[in-house]
C-alpha cells in the first residue's frame, strides 16, 4: 500500500532530466548552425578582396580576405635600377598595408560570430574560454 500524496517512481526526476535533454540538443543545435554559419562566413572571406596602394599609387597589392596575393602592380617609374632599396619599401609598405586591411576585413565578418560566443549562448562563451 503506498502512502498518501507519494509518487511512486521519482516522477519528478524523470521529467526533470527529460528537460535537460532537450535544452541541450537545441544548445547543440545552435552551435551546429553558428559553426556553419562560420565556415560560410570564412570561405566567403576568400572571394573579397581588399587593394593597398602606397607611394600614390605607384605600388599596390590586391590580397584576398584570407590574406593571399592575387596581383601586385608596379608603375613603370617605380622601378629604377638606381633605387631598389626605395622600391623594396614600396613594396612592404604596400604588403603591410593589404595585411591590414585583410585582418579588419576578416574582424567585420567574424564579429557577429565572436558576439554570439561571448554573450548570447550564455554559458557556452565561458566553456569556450571567451
Amino acid at each position: 500500500m503506498a502512502r498518501k500524496g507519494r509518487r511512486m517512481g521519482g516522477g519528478g526526476k524523470k521529467s526533470m532530466l527529460g528537460g535537460g535533454m532537450g535544452a541541450g540538443q537545441g544548445l547543440l543545435q545552435q552551435v551546429q548552425k553558428l559553426q556553419a554559419d562560420m565556415l560560410s562566413a570564412q570561405e566567403a572571406l576568400k572571394e573579397e578582396t581588399v587593394e593597398a596602394s602606397v607611394g600614390g599609387g605607384m605600388v599596390s597589392v590586391v590580397m584576398t580576405g584570407d590574406q593571399v596575393v592575387q596581383e601586385i602592380r608596379l608603375s613603370p617609374d617605380v622601378v629604377d635600377p638606381d633605387d631598389v632599396e626605395m622600391l623594396q619599401d614600396l613594396l612592404v609598405a604596400a604588403f603591410n598595408e593589404a595585411t591590414e586591411r585583410t585582418r579588419k576585413l576578416s574582424e567585420e565578418r567574424m564579429a557577429p560570430f565572436a558576439s554570439a560566443l561571448q554573450g548570447g549562448m550564455g554559458s557556452l562563451g565561458g566553456l569556450l574560454g571567451m
